[in-house]
């Protein structure tokens, strides 16, 4: 959710890069440090904030609890106090391996050491980066994407993102907003090369955060073809591919393909933090049949490691199916479902369009109507006075988004919470209706909008066309104005290298 950049200050006790990552620190924590000082809990602090911005999993406190307290979990064996070997336990790779092979549907058995685990996917990303990149060099991404997959792969790898922008329009090849298709990726790819940027790697999310779109294997074909067409790595993270949570949607995993296109240059990542809704265990797993980039990565597993009795703790859960089938997952998928249709049901009541999905634990919401001119400054002060009346939301901006107005909310929270979020949301937006409606311009920026639901129930949207913002040169003098717009986003990043910073 980090929308909001203080202004910037360089410290004379860090280095060009030192100051880069203390920058990226301060941009990223601006809405939590506010949320974090002034967290909403129902007895002791009524009137603070509701944080919907954070994607967490606040469900299945109670399941998780209970399955990680019991007896088998408590084991303290030597081995575990021991160093282990870097890629994680034998005895939990070869659980990832199979625990894999069965949710993934994979053909053929899924092998242990094509299996790395370490403390989350962000270590991972940044891993993956540094080894399959060199400093400047970049990885192509579409928008907009969870945002902070910009400071994995930058602050100790120095790679850059780049970006095909995908927006709400049905143009072209698209048949629903935000589509991701090969021309858009081709696009990017080659105007990355007519700029001298060297491209490495491609990143699919699926399920895709924030837009909650899942991909059909036809889709994934594509993507995997157009990167072996390029040479270029895949880095597939599925961290959301257990919170598919409607029997309509079937999620596809690229494990579970007859055949890769390129196996050497594919690479899967998922995670426990958000299927199972531990985001505080750091767990996250590779899936590589490549050796040299598992050897690679190992490597730096040094810094990235779980700790014994931890590892020991997720073989445990991933071992138990019974459980995980008859009980978790049932009940997550039935909470996810109740908690996404209580959201979306407010939202239709407010006339808001939104992104009708039915996986992970967002909804991408469509708040142009509420914006006069249709820019990110705009979009900034709206998030703002959702803060002011104590609602943390992640806006489009946070996730490179091309369009100006989009938010995500996180649903995935008790009803209480959420029902009292919706209603903080509802007076914001009544108050921004009166306003506009008071200088006497309905809706200037979407006059043409279609907001009806089709047979999918999936809201369609129509608006003026909007290239994605592009920034001018920029020196040191400009710095500081352009920090605060665009702390996040890789056009800064692309211009202000450490060298130029220092």
């Amino acid at each position: 959710g980090g929308c909001h950049a203080r202004a910037f200050r360089r410290s004379p006790y860090l280095s060009a890069r030192g100051n880069v990552a203390s920058v990226f620190f301060g941009s990223a924590e601006e809405g939590y440090a506010a949320y974090h000082a002034d967290k909403y809990d129902e007895e002791k602090n009524p009137n603070g904030i509701i944080n919907f911005g954070t994607s967490e999993n606040k469900l299945c406190f109670d399941l998780m609890s209970k399955r990680l307290t019991q007896t088998d979990m408590n084991l303290m064996e030597p081995p575990l106090l021991q160093y282990p070997d870097w890629k994680g336990h034998m005895f939990l790779r070869e659980e990832v391996a199979r625990f894999l092979t069965c949710y993934c549907k994979a053909p053929a058995p899924l092998k242990a050491e094509n299996v790395i685990v370490l403390n989350g996917c962000g270590s991972l990303f940044s891993a993956l980066a540094t080894v399959l990149c060199d400093p400047g060099e970049a990885v192509l991404i579409a928008t907009p994407f969870y945002g902070g997959i910009t400071q994995s792969v930058f602050l100790y790898g120095n790679v850059k993102l780049v970006y095909a922008y995908l927006d709400s329009k049905i143009t072209g090849t698209s048949t629903r907003p935000f589509q991701l298709t090969v021309d858009k990726l081709e696009k990017a790819l080659k105007d990355a090369r007519a700029e001298g940027v060297t491209v490495r790697a491609l990143i699919l999310l699926n399920p895709q955060n924030p837009l909650g779109d899942i991909y059909s294997l036809s889709e994934l074909q594509d993507y995997l073809e157009f990167a072996k067409r390029h040479e270029l790595h895949v880095i597939v993270d599925e961290i959301y591919m257990l919170s598919v949570f409607d029997e309509s949607a079937t999620f596809h995993s690229v494990l579970g393909m007859d055949r890769l296109p390129d196996p050497q240059r594919t690479h899967v990542m998922w995670g426990i933090s958000k299927d199972f809704a531990v985001s505080g265990i750091r767990f996250g797993t590779l899936y590589t049949e490549n050796q040299d980039v598992a050897n690679a990565v190992a490597s730096l597993c040094y810094f990235h490691g779980v700790c014994g009795p931890v590892q020991h703790k997720v073989a445990q859960l991933l071992r138990d199916r019974d459980w995980i089938n008859q009980v978790y997952l049932r009940a997550n998928h039935a909470r996810l479902k109740a908690a996404h249709t209580y959201v979306t049901d407010e939202l239709k009541t407010l006339g808001v369009p939104f992104l009708n999905r039915n996986a992970g634990f967002f909804v991408w919401i469509d708040l142009r109507k509420y914006l006069r001119t249709g820019t990110f400054e705009e979009e900034m002060l709206l998030w703002r006075r959702f803060l002011d009346n104590k609602v943390l939301l992640s806006c489009g901006k946070a996730f490179e988004c091309s369009e100006p107005g989009w938010f995500r909310i996180i649903f995935a929270d008790k009803i209480h919470r959420l029902q009292l979020g919706m209603q903080r949301i509802r007076k914001v937006l009544e108050e921004r209706e009166r306003e506009i409606l008071a200088e006497g311009k309905e809706q200037p920026c979407q006059s043409d909008q279609d907001g009806k639901a089709d047979s999918t129930d999936e809201v369609i949207f129509v608006s003026h066309h909007q290239e994605p913002p592009c920034a001018g040169n920029s020196n040191l003098g400009d710095l500081i104005g352009l920090l605060q717009q665009q702390m996040r986003s890789s056009d800064w990043l692309q211009k202000n290298t450490a060298e130029q910073f220092a």
